[in-house]
């Protein structure tokens, strides 16, 4: 009888692939980036054009909500992502001098810690003062505040993928809108930024291990609700002309 002999090397690398916390830093601005890129953009040249004005002033305003939409998602994300990289500092500049100042507390609070999670009292306190004695700050970083460096925040990369990702998003439905008639730009624009929005929202979901229909029914209905309402404020401007 054949025995399937478990290897340790490719059980780990496996294990591995199926943890994607290493793609959180990049990959949440560069969706919701890309997204909000077609999704804002589609639905203002949607609503320019119900609007009935001329295909010039909605190249216009589409060009300039690209290029606003893409100043504001590195703006926002920035002060986001910067705000939670000073919260991280200040609790670890006052968990230094914690530590600095009562050694032994805090060696019984990261014993706490392991017992907690399951480690006898004796073995918990060993690991503990071991710790202490090669890299205290880091373990306290790493085991009381649960900051890592896997997941740590990068205020400058999170804003140039933002502002990336949102104009990289938003220049479709400005092409569409460029290349199609004043007649097929409504549809063309819509059923172009759709398709664009049910594709990212499939790639997404995998990407992040979620199911992918699930993931892009979701998007498309909402993005298709959005161009809606803001084609719906374009006629009744048309209607009032």
């Amino acid at each position: 009888m054949r025995r399937h002999l478990h290897n340790p090397v490719r059980g780990a690398a496996a294990m591995q692939a199926e943890h994607r916390n290493e793609r959180v830093g990049w990959l949440r601005p560069a969706v919701l980036g890309a997204n909000d890129g077609i999704v804002s953009t589609a639905s203002l040249l949607l609503g320019v054009a119900t609007s009935q004005a001329s295909h010039q002033s909605i190249l216009v305003a589409g060009i300039a909500g690209l290029v606003a939409g893409a100043m504001s998602m590195a703006t926002g994300e920035y002060v986001s992502v910067r705000s939670q990289t000073d919260i991280e500092e200040a609790e670890t500049e006052t968990e230094r001098r914690h530590i600095a100042a009562n050694p032994e507390y805090e060696t019984a609070e990261l014993a706490a810690i392991y017992v907690k999670r399951g480690l006898d009292p004796g073995l918990a306190e060993k690991v503990a003062r071991q710790l202490m004695q090669r890299d205290p700050l880091g373990a306290h970083v790493r085991d009381e505040l649960g900051f890592s460096d896997t997941l740590q925040p990068r205020p400058i990369q999170a804003a140039v993928t933002s502002a990336l990702s949102f104009a990289s998003g938003a220049a479709l439905p400005v092409l569409v809108a460029a290349a199609a008639t004043q007649d097929h730009l409504v549809p063309l624009v819509a059923a172009a930024s759709l398709v664009s929005l049910t594709i990212l929202g499939g790639l997404a979901a995998h990407a992040g291990g979620a199911p992918v229909i699930n993931g892009a029914v979701r998007v498309t209905f909402w993005s298709a609700l959005a161009m809606a309402f803001t084609s719906g404020v374009g006629l009744l401007f048309h209607i009032g002309v």
